[in-house]
C-alpha cells in the first residue's frame, strides 16, 4: 500500500484489502471494535487460501503473548505460501511497545502481514516507543487506523450505506427510527439491520417504518424520533400523546434512551443559535458538520421555536431531570413524571 494511503477511512482500506494489495503492518485502535474486527476478520479469511492457514496464520492475544514473541514470530518466512499472517487481538494488553518501534524500524518482514488490534482507545502517543512505531509504520507503508465511535447524526447515513451494500433500500425516516432505538452500537446495530434484511422480499428490497416497526419492534407512530420530531415542531398534542403511550407501555421506551436524544438536540441547536450564518440549511448544516442541508431542517425549524435564551435553559433542565433520574435529590418522583415534568417545561 502507498504511503499515501497511510490513515485512509475504513471504506478505502477494506478496497485495497479486497484487491489484495496487503500492507506488512497495521495498527488498528480506538474506541469502535466493529470496524477494527471487520478489517482483522477480512485479512483472516481472505489473505490466505484455507489450506495455507494451518502453518502461516497465527491468531493470539495480547494478554498471552508478549511484544518480543510476536516480533519473533512475525519474522520467520511463511511455509509454502505468499504471506503469513499475524493477528494480535485485545493489544491493548500487552505491556511493552520498543519490540514492535525497533520491528517497523529496521527488521520489518515483506511476507508478514502483522496486524495488530488495540481496542477500547488509541495507543498512547505521548510514550516514546508509541510515537515513533507510528511514524515507522506510515513511513513503510503501514496502515495506522483510528476507529471512532459514529456520532448520533451519523448513524442513518451509516444505516443507508450498510443496506445500499446489501442492495437495500431505507427511507430516511425509518432510518433515524432504528438510529434512535439501536444507538451507536455498531455490532448490534448491523445485527439488527442484517435481521430485517432476511425479512425482505427478493422483489422488494425496501426498508420501511411499517418492516421496522414489525422486524424490530419500534412503533412507527410512538418512538424517540417522534417525540422528538413533536418538540422541534412545538406540537404539544402530539408530544403528550408520546409520553402518556410511553408511560402506559415502558418496555417501548423510557426517560434514559430519551435524555440523550433531546440533550444532543439542544446542544446542536445552542450552537446553531451563534452560526454566523443561520440563512439557509445549507449553511446550518456546514457549521454543525452535518452531511447535508436536509439533516438541518429540524434546525432551522427549531431556531425558530426556540430562542438561545430558553435553549439555554432546556438544557439546564434535561440535565436536571438526567441527575434527577440517578436518584439525585430525588427520592421517589418516578421516570414517567420526570419526563412529563420535562416535556412540559421544554413545550411551555
Amino acid at each position: 500500500m502507498a504511503k499515501e494511503n497511510v490513515g485512509v477511512s475504513f471504506d478505502a482500506i477494506m478496497r485495497d484489502l479486497k484487491a489484495r494489495k496487503f500492507s506488512p503492518i497495521y495498527i488498528l485502535m480506538g474506541e469502535e471494535p466493529y470496524f477494527i474486527d471487520k478489517i482483522s476478520d477480512y485479512i483472516a479469511e481472505h489473505a490466505l487460501q484455507p489450506e495455507e492457514q494451518a502453518f502461516n496464520q497465527t491468531v493470539c492475544f495480547g494478554a498471552d503473548v508478549s511484544s518480543a514473541q510476536v516480533v519473533d514470530m512475525a519474522r520467520r518466512y511463511p511455509m509454502m505460501a505468499e504471506y503469513q499472517v499475524i493477528i494480535v487481538k485485545e493489544a491493548q494488553n500487552l505491556k511493552a511497545w520498543e519490540p514492535f518501534e525497533k520491528y517497523a524500524e529496521k527488521n520489518s518482514v515483506a511476507s508478514t502481514i502483522l496486524v495488530i488490534c488495540h481496542k477500547n482507545g488509541n495507543l498512547d502517543r505521548r510514550k516514546k516507543a508509541v510515537s515513533n512505531l507510528l511514524k515507522h509504520v506510515e513511513a513503510k507503508g503501514g496502515v495506522v487506523f483510528e476507529s471512532k465511535k459514529k456520532r448520533e447524526q451519523e448513524l442513518p447515513g451509516f444505516i443507508e450505506g450498510y443496506l445500499k451494500l446489501q442492495k437495500a433500500t431505507i427511507d430516511h425516516k425509518s432510518a433515524l427510527m432504528i438510529a434512535e432505538h439501536i444507538g451507536a452500537d455498531l455490532n448490534r446495530l448491523t445485527s439488527e439491520l442484517d435481521k430485517v434484511l432476511i425479512s425482505l422480499p427478493e422483489d422488494r428490497r425496501e426498508v420501511t417504518p411499517e418492516v421496522v416497526e414489525r422486524e424490530i419492534g419500534v412503533s412507527k407512530e410512538f418512538n424517540g424520533f417522534e417525540l422528538r420530531d413533536a418538540i422541534v415542531n412545538r406540537n404539544v398534542f402530539k408530544a403528550n400523546q408520546i409520553i402518556k403511550y410511553f408511560d402506559k407501555n415502558p418496555k417501548a421506551g423510557s426517560i434514559y434512551a430519551f435524555l440523550p436524544l433531546l440533550f444532543n438536540y439542544f446542544q446542536n441547536l445552542m450552537i446553531a443559535h451563534y452560526a454566523p450564518n443561520k440563512s439557509s440549511d445549507s449553511a446550518v448544516a456546514e457549521y454543525l458538520d452535518l452531511r447535508s442541508g436536509w439533516f438541518a431542517k429540524d434546525y432551522m425549524t427549531g431556531l425558530r421555536n426556540y430562542s438561545a435564551r430558553k435553549t439555554l435553559q432546556i438544557i439546564s433542565k434535561i440535565r436536571e431531570i438526567d441527575a434527577k433520574s440517578k436518584g439525585l435529590d430525588n427520592p421517589n418522583t418516578g421516570a414517567g413524571d420526570l419526563m412529563k415534568e420535562l416535556i412540559f417545561f421544554i413545550l411551555h
